[in-house]
């Protein structure tokens, strides 16, 4: 699998969310959190974020988004099988 890091600037574009829309979103379960690429810098996974573009596109709605959060997030730590 080809890995893309997408910055938060970029992800705002995406989405067309404000900043404290994106944590908020983080909060609530909608968006998945970012990944630690150092001391001070963060990312967020592009595949983790195109399967939520989709679902919003496909209607689905806010519980199954977070279920969908909860298995990206369960992939990434290896615990989803």
């Amino acid at each position: 699998m080809n890995i893309i890091i997408v910055k938060q600037p970029n992800l705002l574009k995406q989405f067309a969310f404000s900043k404290s829309t994106l944590f908020s979103q983080i909060n609530q379960g909608l968006m998945p959190k970012p990944i630690s690429l150092g001391s001070r810098a963060v990312g967020y996974l592009q595949h983790e974020l195109d399967a939520v573009l989709l679902a919003r596109v496909q209607g689905k709605s806010d519980p199954q988004i977070k279920e969908l959060v909860q298995e990206l997030l369960a992939k990434r730590n290896g615990d989803f099988q």
